[in-house]
């Protein structure tokens, strides 16, 4: 790989979360139990994620507000436009994957 300094890193590792997060709003048909049984995480995953990287930073940030910077709503505002009831087949797919 190139040497790319630090900053430079940061800021393109940066830009490739806001992307990734951004796509995430635009594919809410993508549900997170999907995500999770096919990708190991999901949305919450990801704002729980940013929230331990501001807990690490000593950076003030609550749940409810790293899920709405991954979301671009609150958590129940996306539930509800957005969240389906898990079929059995996710449920079961999610419950086997837990416990791998």
């Amino acid at each position: 790989m190139s040497d790319i300094d630090q900053k430079t890193m940061t800021e393109l590792e940066a830009a490739a979360f806001r992307r990734l997060v951004r796509h995430l709003r635009e594919r809410a048909d993508v549900q997170n139990i999907d995500m999770m049984n096919l990708a190991g995480f999901c949305r919450n995953c990801l704002s729980n994620w940013m929230k331990d990287a501001a807990d690490e930073k000593g950076v003030p940030l609550t749940k409810d507000e790293s899920r709405e910077l991954v979301y671009g709503m609150t958590y129940d505002e996306w539930k509800t436009k957005n969240q389906a009831e898990a079929t059995p087949d996710q449920q079961k797919a999610f419950a086997e994957r837990q416990g791998h």
